[in-house]
């Protein structure tokens, strides 16, 4: 009985300890598992939280790699650090001769109309670009051919200017009538609207241009040549003297007197209504009496302005070619007018002399 009572105690303190050792072996290794679950939790919530933290950063790359899109788009913009393409008249020195009025024009004529005396003459026989005074030649075709007038023209695909890619609101579909295409292109240098008039002249484009060449012959323009009715090609090209004698024909001519010296103008297109002005801001001077004129731009020719006016009692014919600045073919206008101004009797026309600018 003693013997069997101290074997079952012996089992009690084996099991005792078993279960202590096992206790002491588990424990750590729940804990180490608790441990593991809870860095990897840990983990995962890093994770998700880098997950979020990474979305904004490709979201701010994406928003900069459309910055950077936006930027290409706009490169023209940078225009401004490219040096200025020069005009012909630059490109010959005419630039380098002075006259007693300091024009900005390297080309300048002044003309009286009645006795054809030359008041001004600066480089007059060069023969340079005029870019729109071309549309003065195209407009006296157009009103001597007595088309109709009121006849509708619509705006095609080979008006649009591959040239210079000059941009217009007359859309390719946009349907006016002749009048209104030969007002737009003699008062605001529309030159879709100056494109359609010689497009649609009877024969074509290319009888068109040959008539304006052959006009251009008949009065004795021998230095111009025309090869498209807008200008916006450097292959028209005339003198100071050639441009003279159109602007005193032109001059005869009363809708192309009322068209170019007109301050504004609206047209129907389809459901909009399009203002246009003049480009020339003399006609809205009420000092100037301006009979006719017609303004022109392109790189190659510089600024040109060609006018018929009143001056001191004296009907004038003033020319000015490859003016330096945007509003310095104004500026010219307004000095030959003050000089001729104040000086009523002219004892000798003004010569410009070839030397160093100050």
């Amino acid at each position: 009985m003693h013997h069997r009572h101290r074997a079952a105690v012996n089992r009690f303190f084996k099991l005792l300890g078993f279960a202590v050792v096992s206790a002491a072996l588990v424990g750590p290794l729940a804990h180490a598992g608790e441990q593991k679950k809870a860095a990897a939790k840990k983990q995962q919530v890093s994770s998700a939280n880098t997950k979020r933290t990474v979305a904004p950063r490709k979201a701010a790359a994406n928003t900069k790699a459309v910055r950077v899109s936006a930027k290409t788009a706009k490169a023209p913009v940078r225009v401004a650090f490219v040096p200025a393409k020069q005009s012909f008249g630059q490109m010959a020195g005419l630039h380098e001769v002075n006259d007693p009025l300091d024009l900005k024009s390297s080309v300048a004529l002044v003309v009286d109309q009645d006795t054809h005396e030359v008041l001004l003459s600066k480089n007059d026989h060069a023969v340079l670009p005029i870019a729109s005074l071309t549309k003065l030649m195209t407009g006296m075709l157009i009103s001597q051919a007595k088309l109709p007038m009121d006849e509708p023209l619509t705006i095609t695909q080979d008006d649009v200017d591959t040239e210079k890619g000059s941009r217009s609101r007359l859309t390719v579909g946009s349907t006016l009538t002749r009048g209104e295409m030969l007002h737009l292109a003699l008062m605001s240098s529309e030159n879709r609207a100056a494109h359609a008039l010689g497009r649609t002249y009877p024969g074509g484009l290319d009888v068109f241009v040959a008539q304006m060449n052959a006009k251009a012959r008949l009065l004795g323009m021998t230095d111009t040549r025309y090869v498209e009715p807008t200008g916006l090609s450097s292959h028209n090209q005339s003198s100071a003297r050639d441009l003279a004698t159109l602007v005193n024909v032109a001059h005869g001519d009363p809708l192309l007197r009322e068209l170019s010296t007109s301050p504004g103008y609206e047209v129907a297109v389809g459901r909009k209504t399009l203002q246009y002005n003049n480009t020339n801001g003399l006609v809205k001077n009420p000092t100037w009496d301006i009979g006719l004129q017609k303004t022109g731009y392109i790189s190659e020719a510089g600024r040109c302005l060609v006018m018929q006016v009143q001056v001191a009692g004296r009907k004038l014919i003033m020319v000015f070619l490859d003016s330096a600045g945007k509003f310095s073919r104004l500026g010219d206008a307004e000095r030959v007018r003050h000089w001729v101004e104040s000086t009523p009797a002219l004892a000798a026309p003004l010569q410009a002399a070839r030397g160093t600018n100050g």
